[in-house]
């Protein structure tokens, strides 16, 4: 039976700081975004020493505007896309002052109270970029930083890899034919609807930044074409006065149920077609969730014109696959991201279009010691999926878990793989796709089979 989903309290804060047990092993964690801080506060929590590095001068990763590191794609009107309840850790939830969908300096200062709740922000090395990282000779892996006081080595039990993945941008491969004139951006680089004042812009993209900037582009822009070369169900993010994704199954109910209550939400949402989006040729739940509460209003007020794919280019004009043009001085590609890691070479981890095969999406096989963390595509939230998979970890690097045999684990993820492939339509944006709700219920259930009698 379905269920609405409640805020939990928040816990203690911790007033005095935790030493590091010596006798534990050592973890280095990549990154500070959502993901690393998570994993940071569980390991800080559990005395688990550890170094996080973190190339930038703050925490926040993708949500923090204009991040230092350069690799966040923020922009100025960013919402998150799943209600705060949802994206909350579980021991700290959003403010009760927070609309359904909080901006991202919202999203941001949420983090920041984090780390000074859990009292962190200690443990976090910033300006440090972690350059290369290897198998130990004996064990373990070694790993290159490079900060403001120079180059070192060091070596650590465990790597917890966080980095992200929303800041490769991927552009089109290969390129279309033609020549282009104007400007060409990545979605990526885009900040705020200062870049489309007074343009003739294309938008190349279906996904939640595509309508996004279209969106912004309709108020902002002489003209906004939307190019779409597959059309997607796109969501409205508020239903009935309320959150639409705080009605939600068990971890345990069978996909089918929750692809039922996709297809509700889609059609709730209303039909696409009216408004010249063209109608998907795969149903609600198999691909990746698209949300917009304006775009449609936007579309109906004939401030957004929907094209098909791009033929070619013709220095000022987009030519597109059913005939039709469009003058266009600006291209925006919303056309997502390569899952890389600049620190890991294709001899550890060789990632092809962006399938990375991972058991639970945390774990290689060959390579237990290396974690990671985020590294996934939910139907909802990452920051919950990240948090569990860090106390995972935490429980094993304890001795309080086991992971399974090398074995077994290739076993879970070629079942796994097979009911991925099932549920969602081939696409690279699919390949870390998974259903929010029962990855948790998974992984807790994982961590029960593998506990360890004490």
């Amino acid at each position: 039976m379905a269920y609405m989903i409640r805020q939990s309290s928040r816990a203690p804060a911790v007033t005095a700081a935790i030493d590091p047990d010596p006798s534990l092993p050592k973890v280095c964690i990549i990154g500070a975004g959502s993901s690393g801080i998570a994993a940071a506060k569980t390991l800080y929590t559990s005395a688990i020493p550890f170094d996080c590095f973190e190339k930038g001068s703050e925490i926040g990763g993708t949500w923090l505007f204009d991040n230092p590191n350069g690799t966040s794609a923020c922009y100025e009107t960013l919402q998150i896309n799943t209600s705060c309840p949802r994206m909350a850790f579980s021991d700290f939830p959003m403010p009760e002052h927070y609309p359904h969908y909080a901006s991202h300096d919202q999203v941001f200062a949420y983090f920041r109270d984090y780390v000074e709740h859990f009292g962190f922000g200690h443990t976090i090395t910033f300006n440090t970029e972690a350059t290369d990282v290897r198998p130990g000779s004996r064990g373990g892996w070694d790993v290159d930083i490079v900060s403001e006081s120079g180059f070192e080595t060091r070596h650590y039990d465990y790597v917890m890899v966080a980095n992200g993945h929303h800041w490769d941008a991927r552009w089109p491969d290969p390129a279309y034919p033609g020549h282009f004139d104007g400007d060409q951006i990545h979605a990526h680089d885009y900040r705020s609807g200062d870049q489309l004042d007074g343009r003739d812009v294309v938008v190349v993209g279906a996904g939640n930044s595509a309508m996004d900037i279209a969106v912004e582009g309709s108020y902002r822009a002489r003209s906004v074409d939307l190019s779409i070369r597959r059309g997607q169900w796109v969501m409205k993010k508020t239903v009935l006065g309320m959150a639409a994704d705080q009605i939600i199954l068990p971890g345990w109910a069978p996909w089918c149920m929750t692809s039922a209550r996709l297809r509700l939400g889609a059609l709730l949402s209303g039909r696409l077609r009216k408004y010249g989006l063209p109608t998907p040729s795969h149903k609600p739940g198999q691909s990746h969730p698209v949300q917009s509460d304006t775009i449609r209003k936007r579309l109906k007020a004939e401030a957004i014109t929907v094209r098909p794919g791009i033929e070619r280019l013709e220095s000022d004009r987009v030519v597109f696959t059913d005939g039709t043009a469009s003058p266009a001085d600006l291209i925006v590609w919303a056309t997502g991201y390569r899952v890389s890691f600049p620190f890991l070479s294709s001899s550890v981890v060789d990632v092809e279009n962006n399938d990375l095969p991972l058991w639970k999406r945390m774990v290689h096989p060959d390579h237990p010691g290396l974690l990671f963390i985020g590294l996934l595509q939910p139907v909802g939230a990452v920051m919950p999926l990240s948090e569990i998979q860090a106390k995972l970890a935490a429980k094993v690097i304890l001795g309080h878990c086991e992971l399974p045999s090398r074995r077994d684990m290739f076993a879970q993820m070629a079942k796994d793989d097979r009911r991925n492939k099932k549920q969602f339509y081939s696409s690279p944006r699919h390949t870390m796709e998974v259903d929010f709700d029962h990855y948790l219920w998974e992984m807790e259930r994982e961590m029960r089979r593998g506990a360890v009698a004490a």
